[in-house]
This record gives C-alpha cells, structure tokens and sequence, in this order.
C-alpha cells in the first residue's frame, strides 16, 4: 500500500514537472521561417559559387550578408508577430527572454567577424560563424524542444571542424552552405513537430486521479 502511494507521488511530481516545462516553453520561433532561412543558405552557396564574378572574399561576404539579412527578416519578423498577438503587457515582454539571452553570443560572433575582416583573415569565418551560432542554441535548452540542443551541438561540431581543418577557404562555400541548410532544416523541422497546444493547468487533476484521491 505504501509503495503505491510513493509511486503515485512520483508520477505527480514527473507530471507537475512536466507542465511547468511545457508552459516555459518558447512559442515565438516559427519553425517554416527556419527552414525557408535553411533554403536560402543552399541557393546563396549555389550562386557564389557558380558565379565567377562573385569569387572575392568581400563579394562573398556581401552574399552571407545578405542571407544573414533574409534570414533575421524571416525569423525575428516571424517573431514580432507572434508577440504583437499575445496579451498580457508585462507578462509578454517577459515571453521574449528566451530570444534576448542568445543576444551576447550573436554580438560576441559579429565582433569577432569584423575583426577578421578588418585583418583580412577570412578563412576562419565559417567556423566561427557556425560555432558561436551552435553556442546561441545552448540558451535555449529550458524553453525550446530538446532536439533544438542537438542542433546546437552539430553547429559547434562543425564549427570546430571547420576552425581545425586546413585549407578550408572562405570561397569555397559549400561547407557553410551544407552546414546550415542541414542545421536549419533540421531545427525548423523540430519546431514545426513540437505541440503546439496550450499546456493544461498545473491544479488540473484528472478523473483518475480524483476517484484514486476519493477512494483514499
């Protein structure tokens, strides 16, 4: 008898902790806008490195500025219109921390971008890019799916791989492309299959649980 009520406590408390994960969870990212981001990067990797004329480490940094500048319009304008949807004033602005606490990594990578290029070093771009772009991805672990960690990781990996391999020249740029066309299909795939629902309140008890508490 008291081995069912330990674990009936237990499974209370795994459902306790379960709903208040769930309504932590980030719903601001829209996971279409990141896949279309993830698309763009692979049509970007096929003009530069198609079109001779474009093979000069400032034209192509002009490319990846511009897939940046896509990609921030699709995502953080996805997001804007899901905060202008929300209610709740205060409680809303709070809803966007999520996507403020990955803001130190993103300004640390573009520093060191333009520091790169002012020094005319722009062969280790790709691997900062990616890896303290899979650095950002660490500050979601407590709001988005799981999964979205892992993406995470394989940006870092590649980052790493890329700052660690010789010969791996910003003109080539097949390995950004590759890299974030599989990262970004992958997270938006991600965030596309995550429930969508609101999360049930945490003083909702089902019937069960109520005949169970009954019965007692």
């Amino acid at each position: 008898m008291i081995a069912n009520h330990i674990h009936d406590a237990l499974g209370q408390v795994d459902r306790m902790r379960d709903l208040i994960l769930e309504r932590r969870r980030f719903r601001g990212y829209s996971g279409t806008a990141r896949m279309l981001g993830g698309g763009i990067a692979l049509i970007a990797t096929l003009v530069l490195d198609r079109v001779e004329s474009l093979h000069t480490p400032l034209l192509q940094l002009a490319g990846w500025t511009v897939v940046l500048g896509a990609a921030l319009l699709l995502n953080y304008g996805g997001l804007a219109i899901w905060f202008f949807r929300q209610r709740g004033g205060i409680r809303a602005l709070d809803q966007l921390r999520p996507a403020l606490e990955v803001l130190p990594a993103l300004a640390i990578g573009a520093a060191l971008s333009l520091a790169l290029v002012l020094h005319g070093n722009f062969n280790l771009l790709f691997g900062i890019w990616m890896g303290l772009y899979g650095l950002a991805h660490m500050g979601y672990r407590h709001s988005l799916p799981g999964g979205i960690i892992r993406v995470g990781l394989f940006y870092q990996a590649a980052g790493v791989a890329c700052l660690l391999t010789p010969g791996i020249s910003f003109l080539n740029p097949w390995p950004m492309g590759l890299v974030f066309f599989t990262g970004e299909s992958i997270g938006g795939w991600i965030l596309r299959r995550g429930p969508l629902e609101e999360p049930p309140e945490l003083n909702e008890t089902t019937e069960e649980e109520t005949d169970h508490e009954t019965s007692c």
